[in-house]
C-alpha cells in the first residue's frame, strides 16, 4: 500500500476552527501589549474578545462537517496552547503590569501561570468528569471575571485596587486547581448567547473610555 502523504504543518491553518482560535491569539496579544503599556481599557476588550472566539472555535468545529479525526486532535493542541497564553500569562501580565512590575507580584504571577498549566494539563488527561463537568473552574472564567472586576477600578486608589486583583488572580488561581465541579458553560447554545451579549457590552463600556 501506498503510504499516506503527511499534511503541511500550515495546511492546518485553512480550517477555519483553527483560524477562530488563531483569531483568539491575535487578542490575546493586544491585551498582553495593551498591559505592558497601561493601556488597560484595550486589554479589556482583547482579553473579552479571546474568550468568544475560543468558544466559537469549538462551536463551529462540532457543527462542521468532514473534519477527521487529525484535524480534531491538532485543534485541540492548538487550543490547549493558545489557552495557556490567553488564561494564565495573559492575566499574570495585567497583574505584572499594574503592579508596576514589582517583584513582589511575581509571586503572584507565577502561580496564575502555574495553576492555568496544571489545569490544563489535568484536563488534556482526564477530560471531562463524568463526560460533563470540568474539575476545577474552567480557566475561560478567569478572564471573564477579571474583566468585570476591572470595571471597578475607578472606585479605588491604584494601590488598593493592586491588592483587589492580586487577591482576585490568586484566588481564580486556586479555583483553577481545586476539586469543585463545574459545567461546561460553552457547550450550550444559551450560553454562546450570553458571551456574545456579555463581550458586546464589556467592548461598549470600555470603549467609551477610550474616548
Amino acid at each position: 500500500m501506498p503510504k499516506t502523504q503527511q499534511p503541511t504543518i500550515l495546511s492546518y491553518v485553512k480550517d477555519l476552527p483553527n483560524l477562530l482560535s488563531l483569531s483568539g491569539l491575535a487578542c490575546t496579544l493586544l491585551a498582553i501589549y495593551s498591559s505592558i503599556l497601561g493601556y488597560y481599557s484595550i486589554a479589556m476588550i482583547g482579553m473579552v474578545w479571546a474568550v468568544a472566539f475560543d468558544w466559537a472555535d469549538g462551536l463551529v468545529a462540532r457543527k462542521l462537517k468532514g473534519r477527521t479525526e487529525t484535524d480534531a486532535k491538532f485543534g485541540g493542541q492548538l487550543d490547549v496552547l493558545i489557552d495557556i497564553v490567553s488564561y494564565g500569562v495573559t492575566p499574570a501580565i495585567l497583574l505584572l503590569s499594574y503592579g508596576h512590575f514589582e517583584p513582589i507580584y511575581l509571586i503572584g504571577a507565577f502561580i496564575m501561570v502555574a495553576a492555568a498549566a496544571i489545569r490544563l494539563s489535568y484536563f488534556s488527561t482526564y477530560g471531562l468528569a463524568g463526560g460533563t463537568k470540568y474539575t476545577g473552574l474552567a480557566l475561560d472564567n478567569n478572564s471573564l471575571i477579571l474583566v468585570f472586576i476591572f470595571l471597578f477600578e475607578s472606585f479605588f486608589t491604584h494601590e488598593a485596587f493592586s491588592i483587589v486583583l492580586y487577591i482576585s488572580g490568586v484566588g481564580l488561581a486556586i479555583l483553577n486547581v481545586s476539586e469543585i465541579k463545574t459545567p461546561k458553560l460553552s457547550g450550550n447554545p444559551r450560553n454562546v448567547y450570553l458571551l456574545g451579549a456579555y463581550t458586546l457590552v464589556i467592548t461598549a463600556i470600555y470603549g467609551l473610555q477610550l474616548l
